[in-house]
């Protein structure tokens, strides 16, 4: 795992999003087309911000995978990630994206799931955004997260770590606020993009981030899986990486 430490949030965001748009350059000169994953949450503000702003991506070659949304709330709720990926990114390119797979959770989940699932399936990842959970999570695989399943996307119950980071966050106005199951990407699916792009900002993920990085690889910590992926660079401010030895 490639470590990038920056001063500032902002100065990783805008690292990481570079990196990751190398990894798009590349797949679109090598393949003639290019395939990503985004994340959502307050981790991603800044790389994010910075993506849509890289020069010399004809986003009309690049299709977009919806990491994770929330089963049950509707586009319109402002936690939905629906919302927040076309505010924050679609919406926001400077050419439109070719194809951006968003996840429905409004209506039958399971049904979703198989959906999504058949359209990635076969699909090679060139770049996968993700983030790190302030309980270790990746996407919304909780921990003990499941290591072992083959199938792309799947319903998951959120632990109470989650929702309250949710809550934190500010998302939600309460934690009975606060969904219990969302449609999440699996962590076998994460691994096999060919580049990860882990981006994690402040202090309230130092702890997360030292079990991830210098601690066993174990479904207790899902993101610890990552020590395992040939081509991850995970893009850390001073704060995250305060508990770093």
């Amino acid at each position: 795992m490639d470590t990038s430490i920056s001063e500032n949030k902002q100065e990783s965001g805008r690292l990481a999003a570079q990196g990751g748009a190398n990894f798009i350059r590349e797949a679109l000169v090598d393949r003639g087309e290019a395939t990503i994953i985004v994340a959502t949450g307050a981790s991603q503000f800044e790389m994010l911000e910075a993506l849509v702003k890289e020069p010399d991506i004809d986003w009309r070659r690049v299709t977009g995978f919806h990491l994770d949304e929330y089963v049950g709330i509707p586009m319109t709720h402002p936690a939905s990630f629906r919302l927040y990926l076309w505010q924050r990114f679609v919406s926001r390119l400077p050419l439109p994206i070719k194809e951006f797979h968003f996840l429905d959770g409004e209506g039958n989940a399971e049904a979703e799931c198989k959906r999504a699932s058949d359209l990635i399936r076969n699909r090679p990842v060139d770049a996968a955004f993700i983030g790190i959970g302030e309980n270790g999570h990746v996407a919304f695989n909780d921990p003990p997260a499941d290591f072992d399943t083959t199938t792309p996307f799947l319903v998951v119950t959120l632990d109470d770590a989650c929702r309250r980071q949710q809550l934190g966050e500010g998302w939600f106005p309460s934690f009975e606020d606060v969904p219990t199951q969302a449609i999440s990407m699996s962590v076998s699916q994460i691994m096999k993009s060919a580049a990860i792009i882990c981006t994690v900002p402040d202090d309230r993920k130092a702890q997360a981030v030292a079990n991830a990085t210098q601690g066993p690889v174990t479904p207790d910590v899902p993101a610890s899986i990552l020590q395992k992926h040939p081509n991850c660079h995970l893009y850390l401010d001073r704060p995250a990486a305060s508990q770093l030895t």
